[in-house]
């Protein structure tokens, strides 16, 4: 705005000045020099920049060459968040915004978009038995040597970065889910030798032994970003001030582990955890115990079944250890996404113990029982506040019915003994519209979110049989009566990011779960 008056004032002639022959108005001037918005001093120009949001600034710096130096002033960008699509055209932007702020940004958070993978991981044609699998598509094999471009570009520009204090990675796998894992095999046609993985092991190591002031670590599916050996690199009053630590891929092969118990045991600050569940040991529960360390306030766990196949739960916290942890902290709230879990499974994993307070599930291969979704709602009736329920799995007969041979419904059971709830999330199992007008009245308002989609829903014989009324109709004014807002049901599974993106859907909710200390 300033910039436009300035110009303005230069260029319009004093009123009566050509009738008084006096000329055009002479430009402001400062020791016989013409003022602009170029000759500003560029602390000022900062200044201004301060109060834009980062469109306006970038449309502002275009005004001159001095405008677009004070751009990338360290104080205008103390965090970087950057969504980027795993594409070619990504990489001279990157390359140029990275260059510019990599070096003093304080904040970081870097992922990478998964719309552009290719739907197959393989080229048509199936090998008959005994024969060798195809070769994976040209195309998903570039997008993959993208992918690698891109995560050396981010963290070549942040290597050295001393400032750093929140670092915030996320990869995507919606290649691991079709393939289980990504094997030497396939990423050695990417990258031969596996340089380039060992290229960003060792850069990711070295911007933790770099860094001076870093708060919060968090990465997330990142293809073996984080070996065994990194947070050996921290040195030990950066563990000690640390006070958030997230570490999920489930790629590591084996019974390896991201961190171990003794080296848990130097993060004596951490108030936030996120972790493999197979990683998340009963010794790490007691070193989280100890009265040395501060409270855990945050533990977000996720249970894949590639971890379960490849590791153990024979070493998780048992029930005692869940009482110690929460004696130390009376305030721990914890986070569990399943991911294709058998319902025997997670009746092992559910401890009464554990403060849950959220719970998500994804299913392409199992469902979840009725029994499980019983004990979540007897156990956790004084902490849960999110119930996210999901079901891929392809079946002709129709989907699973958690009231089958019960009484009563779960999901109501769940709504009415959780007097906390306040989402409730549900596609791929059979929910009953008369069960979903008694959760909407059983929360009411304070059921923030209730998303199920149409084709989740049934009507009995019943309400069909009734010709005076539309079974629809009828379903979305009681639950909006209920709920005490207008409801409807999600007609495009599509637009629900919780079952299109689910690994990206925990991440996010994870962050901000962990910030909500």
């Amino acid at each position: 705005m300033l910039l436009f008056l300035s110009q303005e004032a230069e260029a319009r002639p004093r009123p009566g000045a050509a009738a008084a022959g006096l000329g055009p108005a002479p430009s402001m001037a400062v020791c016989g020099e013409a003022v602009g918005a170029g000759s500003l001093p560029s602390e000022l120009v900062v200044h201004i920049f301060s109060f834009l949001a980062g469109p306006d600034r970038l449309r502002a710096s275009a005004a001159c060459s001095h405008w677009r130096e004070c751009l990338f002033y360290p104080a205008l960008w103390p965090r970087l968040r950057l969504s980027l699509r795993v594409s070619p055209a990504e990489r001279p932007r990157l390359d140029f915004l990275m260059r510019k702020c990599g070096w003093f940004v304080r904040e970081l958070r870097v992922q990478f978009a998964a719309d552009n993978y290719p739907g197959g991981g393989v080229c048509e044609g199936a090998a008959a038995e005994g024969e060798t699998p195809p070769p994976l598509c040209p195309r998903w094999l570039d997008l993959l040597r993208t992918y690698l471009e891109l995560v050396l570009c981010v963290l070549s520009s942040v290597r050295n970065n001393r400032n750093l204090q929140k670092l915030s990675l996320f990869g995507d796998i919606s290649i691991l889910q079709q393939h289980e894992s990504i094997s030497n095999t396939y990423l050695g046609k990417v990258d031969p030798d596996g340089k380039k993985i060992k290229q960003i092991q060792q850069l990711f190591e070295e911007i933790l032994g770099n860094s001076r002031q870093l708060k919060w670590l968090s990465c997330g599916f990142m293809l073996q970003i984080v070996t065994p050996t990194s947070l050996s690199s921290l040195s030990n009053p950066i563990a000690n001030t640390m006070e958030h630590l997230s570490l999920l891929d489930n790629q590591i092969p084996g019974n390896t582990t991201l961190i171990t118990a003794v080296e848990l045991e130097r993060f004596v600050n951490l108030r936030s955890l996120a972790l493999d569940f197979c990683d998340f040991t009963a010794e790490m529960a007691r070193v989280l115990a100890d009265s040395n360390h501060v409270p855990l306030h945050r533990l977000s766990l996720l249970v894949h079944k590639i971890s379960i196949m490849h590791k153990s739960l024979e070493n998780m916290p048992e029930d005692e250890n869940w009482k110690a942890l929460t004696r130390n902290s009376t305030n721990l709230r914890v986070y569990i996404m399943a991911f294709d879990i058998k319902s025997d499974d997670m009746l092992r994993i559910l401890k009464p113990s554990i403060p849950l307070e959220r719970i998500h599930f994804d299913s392409y291969i199992t469902c979840v029982s009725g029994a499980v979704v019983d004990l979540i709602s007897r156990q956790y009736d004084k902490f849960l506040t999110h119930f996210i329920l999901m079901n891929d799995v392809i079946d002709t007969s129709g989907f699973p019915d958690l009231s089958d041979n019960r009484n009563e419904d779960p999901l109501v059971l769940l709504a009415w003994r959780c007097t906390r709830l306040s989402l409730l999330a549900v596609h791929g199992y059979t929910v009953w519209a008369h069960n979903l007008i008694a959760i909407a009245r059983l929360r009411g308002s304070d059921l923030k979110v209730l998303e199920v989609t149409e084709e989740s829903i049934d009507f009995d014989q019943g309400e069909l049989a009734d010709q005076d009324v539309d079974p629809v109709h009828n379903l979305i004014e009681q639950v909006s009566l209920g709920l005490g807002r207008p409801w409807h049901a999600v007609m495009d599974i599509e637009l629900l990011s919780v079952f299109t993106e689910p690994t990206r859907h925990f991440y996010r909710e994870m962050q901000s779960f962990s910030e909500g200390i």
